[in-house]
């Protein structure tokens, strides 16, 4: 029999055929609680029962075992770490009926050792998505599976199997291969771990170990040498002989003396080698320095470029919010430039003729930013609107066990599909007047299915159009109509009896508790809507005016342009999420608090060089051993950032003067954003004594790595 060699027990338990898992009435249930329940009472208290957890919209599906005296209280707080989830945004029903916290399953119908299956949903989908967690390979996690097993008799039997994963490994003691088949058949292993010899208390030693092997071979010459002579009978000839006198005698000191001159020219050669490879090596190591600075130029420089092209792209064709106040910022500049140039160089009546002027063709430049606003608005509006219909039409899809994708078309992604193709063609208005009335009485029909004042009203518009249409009246005396019918089709699409799965996508919930809960007023325009139209602040109290209150206010008298003071927040968020996983702080910034930072206390400069270029400044951590708050960090240009950085002590790196400086700016940020109650919990007595100290005296407030 094949035996897994994982490590992989498998349990099964039989059901109980009178419950065959699926929950009783509630009459049953207080029959076998309060009643004759014997059966129950005499079951162990950690007896379990098998459930099945299917989370929605998702459809996944997870098996556990849990205790069936237990309470669905119980059950929540033990699913909610698995799927990594609040416990109180977890709901669990049952056929659509949701069930009271303080109920067992043992009340609800359910057997020990028996199975039912439940439904799981969050209360907050869009923030709280539930999606299941995978256990870790080799983890001890238990899973529970039901199988059907069939008996001699025929009787078909369901039985809960739990499976339990070991870390252990099994030992492969071999097996064999079935010749037609193809299946592999292992050797079987216990699960225990093997035994220990006894310890005999005294050390065993081997003779092995402690003789040495010797070996005799006999070494043979490759050559043999013999001198030869003549002799009777053989003649040697001696017409290649040569004749060897001695040379001059060497004396020691002369052989020892031509030795170390010998040596001495070796040296100066494997000197004059190894000079030249260190050379080549200081060279080499040169080029790839001045390669890097220039490629790591060559980089900041082309990022610059990449900036200022898209700071024209944004000037020349603006789209969202963060554009059309970069162009209210340089309207701001030009007109300050503008008035500043008048009133120094006019006076009188040409000086008031003059802001007369200006005051002209600042009319005329905010006039041609409104119709571009206008048309961006507008294009927005029909990419917006297109891409929501798509994402209610698309299909569900998720990950097959395989690994393979897998999508499924059900019918509420059916019925959005068919209504946004109706749309799309019905949005395309440069179209023949047949194809134009097939898509109208298409719509009709689609619509005429359900019964009230919104479908009364599409279907009498239609009908006019198509009246209309047959008069021959143009298509340029139709669009006011046309768009009529469009705009109430769209509010029929988001309509969640006609369209159910635009109910997942609604920014405005359906529930009217949740609704209730999560619309707020804003004090300037005294409208009620939702928490999300809002942009708290870190040091507001309460909430203020809406993100368009905030918009017409800034293009009428302030005209800031965020975008940069944007751009530097989300370098720090970046960096403190590498640094460290658990950074807070910079989450807790808003751009508001991150414009007074950069300019009310760094005046909008690089401490070290002064560089004014705000696309260009970063905020880093003064002390690199400590988590970045506002009170340990410094503005610094990229390239100053980077060395910064590498200090491994900034008392060794700057001078007293210089740090007793940054102390003062930290204690300006501290005094500032200690008002705030956010930021109030993350100072420390600590921190507090090291900046009161570091002004006081001498030191500066980092050292090396704590």
């Amino acid at each position: 029999m094949s035996e897994p060699q994982d490590g992989t027990e498998s349990r099964a338990t039989e059901q109980p055929p009178e419950g065959n898992g699926e929950p009783r009435s509630e009459a049953a249930a207080a029959d076998a609680t309060e009643g004759g329940g014997a059966s129950t009472l005499n079951q162990p208290e950690n007896a379990e029962a098998t459930v099945k957890l299917v989370l929605l919209p998702g459809g996944h599906v997870i098996t556990m075992a849990f205790p069936v005296r237990l309470s669905v209280r119980d059950l929540k707080a033990l699913l909610a770490p698995e799927l990594q989830v609040p416990v109180e945004v977890l709901r669990v029903s049952v056929d659509g009926g949701l069930l009271e916290e303080q109920l067992s399953l043992l009340e609800l119908g359910v057997w020990p050792q028996g199975s039912t299956q439940m439904e799981v949903s969050s209360a907050d989908p869009a923030a709280h998505p539930l999606r299941p967690r995978r256990p870790a390979e080799g983890s001890g996690a238990a899973d529970v599976l039901t199988v059907r097993v069939q008996t001699e008799g025929g009787v078909v039997q369901e039985k809960v199997v739990e499976i339990e994963r070991r870390s252990q490994r099994k030992a492969f003691l071999g097996g064999y291969r079935h010749r037609v088949t193809g299946a592999e058949y292992h050797h079987a292993a216990v699960q225990t771990l093997p035994k220990k010899r006894p310890d005999r208390g005294s050390e065993v030693t081997s003779r092995d170990t402690q003789t040495v092997l010797l070996k005799s071979e006999v070494q043979q010459c490759p050559h043999e040498v013999a001198t030869q002579m003549s002799i009777a009978g053989c003649f040697v000839s001696c017409a290649k002989d040569r004749l060897v006198s001695p040379g001059p005698y060497v004396t020691g000191d002369q052989f020892h003396d031509r030795r170390l001159k010998a040596a001495i020219r070796l040296q100066a050669l494997t000197r004059r080698w190894l000079a030249q490879q260190r050379v080549a090596r200081l060279r080499r190591q040169r080029d790839r320095r001045l390669a890097w600075l220039e490629a790591t130029e060559r980089g900041w420089r082309q990022e610059r470029e990449e900036q200022q092209a898209e700071r024209r792209r944004r000037w020349t064709n603006p789209r969202r919010m963060e554009d059309f106040n970069l162009l209210y910022n340089a309207l701001e500049k030009w007109w300050s430039e503008e008035e500043r140039r008048i009133n120094t160089t006019l006076q009188g009546a040409a000086r008031r003729a003059a802001l007369c002027e200006l005051l002209e063709q600042e009319t005329q430049h905010i006039a041609t930013i409104g119709l571009h606003r206008s048309a961006a608005v507008s294009d927005t509006w029909d990419r917006s609107i297109r891409k929501f219909l798509d994402k209610c039409a698309a299909p569900l899809r998720w990950v097959a066990a395989d690994g393979r994708p897998v999508e499924m078309d059900s019918l509420p992604t059916a019925r959005a599909r068919l209504l946004r193709d109706i749309y799309t063609q019905l949005t395309t208005f440069q179209v023949d007047t047949a194809t134009r009335q097939r898509v109208l009485e298409t719509l009709k029909h689609t619509v005429q299915e359900q019964k009230c004042q919104l479908t009364r009203d599409l279907v009498e518009l239609i009908d006019r159009e198509l009246d209309l249409m047959r008069r021959s009246v143009k298509a340029s005396s139709l669009e006011g109509l046309r768009t009529r019918i469009t705009t109430l089709f769209l509010q029929y699409i988001k309509t969640p009896a006609f369209n159910p799965e635009v109910a997942k996508y609604l920014k405005v919930h359906q529930s009217s508790d949740l609704l209730r809960s999560n619309m707020s007023l804003c004090r300037s325009c005294n409208r009620y809507m939702s928490s999300s139209r809002f942009r708290p602040s870190a040091s507001d109290i309460a909430i203020g005016r809406c993100l368009d209150c905030t918009d017409r206010d800034n293009a009428a008298r302030h005209r800031d342009d965020f975008s940069r003071f944007k751009i530097i927040l989300r370098r720090l968020q970046a960096d403190e999420l590498r640094l460290s996983g658990d950074a807070q702080i910079p989450f807790l910034l808003q751009v508001e608090d991150v414009r007074y930072l950069v300019e009310m206390v760094w005046a909008s400069r690089s401490v070290l060089h002064g560089s004014g270029e705000l696309y260009d400044l970063v905020l880093v951590r003064w002390d690199r051993w400590r988590d970045w708050s506002p009170w340990n960090c410094i503005l610094l240009s990229k390239n100053e950032a980077k060395a910064h950085t590498e200090l491994e002590d900034i008392n060794k790196g700057y001078d007293k003067a210089f740090i007793r400086r940054i102390q003062y700016k930290h204690m300006l940020a501290w005094r500032h954003f200690s008002q705030i109650s956010k930021m109030a919990e993350f100072l420390k007595s600590n921190q507090n004594a090291g900046l009161d100290a570091g002004l006081d005296g001498d030191g500066g407030s980092g050292g090396g790595q704590p």
